[in-house]
């Protein structure tokens, strides 16, 4: 089997290869960063130091490793941290992370990779984040002699580790030597397979976002647009959300803002949502001005301040139900707010705990979403219930990254 996998691995790491030659651009940025870890790998010598590795698949599971990074840099002075991605939507984005000494993408999993990577980094510790295992890696990581971890996963008895043929890749599992899960299923799943250097230590990104609310930027000129409005506030939404989101902004009179902060704010989208709540009602952030508060509806046409914004909600609604899956709810539950989206949620456990304790809900059709914000910014009771049951969520999860590292450091 392990043959196999790295067949496939080859034959990955010549598709991507080929991708870029057409075009395409994040074969094209994968494929320019494969090429620039070796010489740069050769310039650090990290064989002379004491190297923690942290790997993260994309830009999520970084968020979920920011708060062990940033602890263990705390307590490990002179160790040195390298931060490797797989994906650009990662690296391109922290590539520049200040606590790490260096930042690259991971080369593709192939055995001749793996043994060259792990030779020239020489970790004494390695962490990798939720569900990227890269099993040729594993196995150098291992002949180094290296603790490995790995933390704030789920694991489900329709994975294939647990099929008819998985017993080579659960068998790899075992190399860890400590596994760090979000709930009790994962480790009884894993504890009837054989695997006991297992615990809950929860998500980390519980920690992240407490972190992001305590640091949390204030906007004055947002704060003078909102005056004592209501506000929903629409994170990463997508046009579904949107016109969703119009229908029922349409209906209020009353003193009420819709803040939109969409998914993709290229020029394209920002005109279409313009044009779908009609451009004398709307503003976009980087044009606004004091003489601008008699507008309902605020877009946000800039990146990075979304998760500092949700303080201004009264509610918030989620974007992305209606496509791939939700985004990041946590950013909002830690400031006690509320929350709506879409129906393709269920594979995201944050969104299925609220749910059930009552301070999120989704819905299907638009009648639904009606119901709902009617209910929450009308009904202070009702509001305050949910709001204490987002705050009470959040906090009961704050924690995982204390256990990770006082038993794996």
């Amino acid at each position: 089997m392990r043959i196999l996998y790295s067949i496939g691995m080859c034959c990955y790491q010549a598709g991507i290869k080929t991708a870029s030659l057409f075009g395409h651009i994040k074969a094209k940025q994968m494929k320019n960063g494969w090429r620039m870890v070796w010489p740069e790998l050769e310039k650090l010598q990290l064989q002379k130091n004491d190297v923690a590795w942290f790997h993260a698949s994309s830009l999520g599971e970084f968020e979920q490793a920011r708060p062990v990074i940033e602890a263990f840099r705390k307590d490990h002075e002179g160790w040195k941290i390298v931060v490797t991605f797989f994906s650009p939507s990662g690296y391109e984005v922290r590539k520049n992370y200040p606590l790490a000494d260096y930042t690259c993408y991971l080369p593709i999993d192939t055995a001749a990779n793996a043994r060259k990577f792990v030779k020239m980094v020489n970790p004494k510790k390695v962490f990798f984040v939720k569900y990227d295992f890269w099993f040729n890696y594993m196995r150098e990581i291992k002949k180094c002699g290296a603790e490995m971890v790995i933390f704030s996963t789920i694991f489900r008895d329709n994975q294939y580790f647990f099929k008819w043929y998985g017993g080579w890749f659960l068998r790899q599992l075992k190399g860890f030597d400590h596994m760090f899960v979000q709930n009790e299923q994962s480790v009884t799943l894993l504890q009837n397979h054989g695997i006991e250097r297992c615990s809950i230590a929860g998500d980390t990104r519980f920690d992240r976002v407490s972190d992001i609310t305590k640091a949390a930027k204030r906007f004055p000129e947002i704060e003078r647009f909102i005056g004592d409005s209501t506000v929903l506030m629409a994170g990463s939404s997508w046009e579904p959300d949107e016109e969703n989101l119009y229908r029922y902004a349409d209906k209020r009179q009353d003193s009420f803002k819709l803040i939109v902060a969409p998914h993709m704010i290229h020029e394209e989208h920002l005109t279409k949502i313009e044009s779908l709540f009609g451009k004398e009602r709307c503003v976009r952030y980087t044009q606004l001005t004091e003489q601008d508060s008699n507008k309902q509806i605020l877009i946000i046409d800039t990146m990075g301040m979304l998760a500092a914004m949700y303080r201004y909600a009264t509610v918030a609604y989620i974007g992305g139900g209606f496509g791939q899956g939700i985004h990041n709810i946590l950013e909002a539950l830690t400031f006690g707010k509320p929350v709506v989206f879409g129906p393709r949620y269920q594979k995201f456990k944050e969104a299925r705990d609220i749910i059930e304790q009552g301070g999120g809900k989704s819905y299907t059709q638009k009648e639904e979403l009606d119901s709902i914000l009617d209910t929450w910014l009308a009904d202070a009771t009702e509001y305050q219930k949910a709001s204490a049951i987002c705050t009470h969520y959040v906090e009961s999860n704050i924690g995982a990254t204390k256990k990770i590292l006082k038993c794996s450091c």
